[in-house]
């Protein structure tokens, strides 16, 4: 990759990652910093990576330093616990508020799959690619995570 188009994925691509990890993260200065982390290791390897699969390696990247701050978030025991809130029939509440309580339900991998997936428009092959898990395991993940956001959706209606 010549350094023109790592500046073009860079314009490219950085809101995309920058979204990616927030949703994760919670947090815009790790956020940032998960961008810039991604875009720094991409360029310390820009003349072995292929300027046609660089979306894939940014993500790929992100996904992996993503991963390795929640670790050291939960080892170091900074990560803020989400609490269950309670809804009650008299507030309206904005759907993507909703949505993003329920997904911070989920676990790690189903959340990361989803929001490659759903947000982002990879398919399951580049996903699985990223995420380094076989194509038939990001399905089934997709498919539990859905499931899942269903559910507590339902019980959400329920409850309202």
């Amino acid at each position: 990759m010549t350094p023109k188009e790592y500046n073009l994925a860079v314009d490219e691509f950085s809101d995309n990652i920058f979204r990616f990890a927030l949703k994760h993260l919670k947090n815009e200065m790790s956020a940032k910093d998960i961008v810039q982390e991604t875009f720094a290791k991409v360029w310390s390897k820009h003349e072995e990576i292929n300027a046609e699969k660089v979306k894939s390696y940014l993500f790929t990247t992100a996904y992996h330093a993503i991963v390795d701050w929640v670790k050291k978030e939960k080892r170091s025991g900074d990560i803020e616990q989400s609490k269950e809130q309670h809804w009650n029939g008299g507030h309206e509440h904005d759907l993507s508020e909703v949505l993003n309580e329920a997904l911070e339900r989920l676990p790690e991998i189903q959340k990361s799959v989803v929001l490659l997936r759903d947000y982002e428009g990879y398919n399951y092959a580049e996903i699985a690619e990223i995420t380094q898990l076989s194509e038939s395991q990001v399905k089934v993940y997709i498919f539990r995570a859905r499931k899942t956001l269903q559910n507590y959706l339902k019980r959400l209606e329920l409850v309202i």
